[in-house]
């Protein structure tokens, strides 16, 4: 029988009693010189750290992405996907936008699915969606936007009154809100749905030619999703339902996965194509521009601790690699900012050595003058120099861009977008309306007027229902008219 691990302090010496404190005699109080309780305690009141102001409730696993499809060097040089059968590891996070940490993970709310691919030219991070659009266009709105999805100042609940209120007065979330209402508002698990980069980026090839792409990562194991009264059902019992259903899923070997497809775009196409191609309220046709097959990215790994590995990790849409860069996308650059500035507050300057987010494909890691902060766990650049340039054959730059610069031109100023010929906040909504199924689209008026008719104001109702009217009349009218209906029945 093999001998039991000792109990130690944090400083590694032996602790010689763990169920009682020290007290001066048998019925005295506790002693200030039990520095085991002390430590305890302390450290105790300092393990939660601050939560993701949005995308807080998560799930998170390991696996790899393979290359299936490696003729693509003609449009980026990206060392990923450069070759048939590659094999690069990956870590995937899921999860839902507006709850705080133990609110259910069904609940109807967009999906966060971001992807970090640690490549041997460091960490590339996909931070995206489960839709391939979002609510705004420009990311002067997002702090607006999430507090009127987050609890109210003085009731503490979320109201309908702040949520139906912002969207009547910002006619470009149609779009989304059709998405979020409809049946792929609620996935049955996480494993049933698709993700998306949602963003537009640069790919740039060895010879400095940019395409722009779109990423999809369609499911293979098929769409499936709850409707409301199936996901309040579940999410009452079990909070961590699509937490729960991952882990099993991949602890029984039924690895997810998902096949990595692109929309490429010529660079010249931009400027005239019907709509904005950097409109993050906006989807490329597929006939227009369709689906590249890339690879094959699957889930195989649980993390060992949750909190090591998924409330640790910190994904950035900033970590681009050489072959891919950002676009002109308002909201893109915003987020260039806002992600690594959360993860500076939330875990500390020093989060990118972590090993959830330490580059893993760069032989000996990363190399960079970075010193000293809080909690700096490594060797701390030892006894080498730490500013560049340097005499002393310290890291130097690579003079190789990740993307290209764009041109600019004008005046510099606050401008509305440029429309192009076929922008409206409009039109991609009731597309996606008439192309439901009947079925569909009754589910996806009940979901929105079950929650619009919960508004107080009759004026921010008739200002969100006119948006769905301009996207469609009949889809308008049908949500009036259970709106309606609804109000009278209280």
């Amino acid at each position: 029988m093999s001998q039991r691990l000792q109990l130690t302090t944090e400083a590694g010496a032996p602790v010689s009693n763990n169920q009682h404190s020290q007290t001066a005699g048998a019925a005295g109080p506790v002693l200030l010189q039990d520095h085991h309780l002390l430590e305890k305690l302390a450290r105790f009141n300092r393990e939660r750290i601050p939560e993701r102001v949005v995308h807080a409730v998560g799930s998170g696993a390991f696996g790899h992405f393979e290359v299936t499809n490696p003729d693509i060097a003609r449009y980026t040089r990206m060392k990923l996907f450069n070759q048939k059968g590659k094999r690069t590891e990956v870590f995937l996070r899921f999860s839902t936008v507006a709850g705080s940490k133990g609110a259910p993970d069904t609940a109807r709310d967009p999906r966060g699915f971001a992807v970090r691919f640690y490549t041997e030219d460091g960490n590339w991070d996909v931070v995206g969606n489960n839709t391939p659009v979002f609510f705004l266009r420009d990311g002067i709105k997002f702090p607006d936007f999430i507090h009127s999805q987050k609890y109210d100042p003085y009731s503490n609940t979320q109201e309908p009154d702040n949520v139906w209120d912002f969207f009547s007065h910002s006619p470009e979330a149609t779009h989304q809100f059709t998405w979020l209402f409809g049946d792929r508002g609620i996935p049955a698990t996480l494993r049933h749905m698709d993700g998306f980069g949602s963003h537009t980026f640069q790919w740039v090839n060895a010879n400095n030619e940019r395409f722009w792409v779109k990423f999809h990562f369609k499911t293979n194991q098929g769409i499936r999703t709850l409707t409301s009264q199936e996901a309040e059902a579940i999410g009452g019992k079990d909070p961590q339902h699509h937490q729960r259903d991952l882990y099993a899923a991949i602890e029984r070997g039924e690895y997810p996965s998902w096949t990595l497809k692109a929309q490429v775009m010529p660079e010249a196409d931009a400027a005239t194509y019907r709509f904005n191609p950097f409109d993050l309220t906006k989807v490329w046709s597929h006939k227009d521009y369709p689906l590249i097959e890339l690879g094959r990215l699957e889930l195989n790994r649980t993390p060992d601790n949750f909190f090591a590995d998924v409330e640790q990790a910190a994904l950035d849409p900033a970590h681009f690699v050489p072959g891919i860069g950002p676009s002109p996308d308002r909201m893109l650059q915003a987020r260039l900012f806002a992600y690594g500035d959360a993860a500076r507050y939330r875990l500390g300057i020093n989060h990118t050595q972590l090993p959830v987010n330490a580059p893993r494909g760069v032989p000996g890691g990363s190399r960079n003058y970075g010193r000293d902060g809080h909690m700096r766990f490594d060797g701390n650049g030892g006894r080498h120099k730490n500013y560049e340039p340097n005499s002393f054959d310290g890291p130097a730059q690579s003079n190789e861009a990740s993307g290209l610069g764009v041109s600019v031109s004008g005046t510099t100023g606050t401008y509305v977008p440029v429309r192009h010929a076929e922008d409206n906040d409009y039109v991609q909504a009731g597309a996606l309306y008439r192309l439901m199924s009947e079925e569909a689209r009754e589910r996806l008026v009940a979901n929105i007027s079950g929650s619009l008719a919960q508004v107080s104001r009759e004026d921010i109702i008739q200002r969100a229902i006119e948006h769905f009217r301009n996207a469609d009349e009949e889809y308008g009218s049908r949500i009036a008219t259970a709106v309606h209906k609804l109000r009278h029945q209280r």
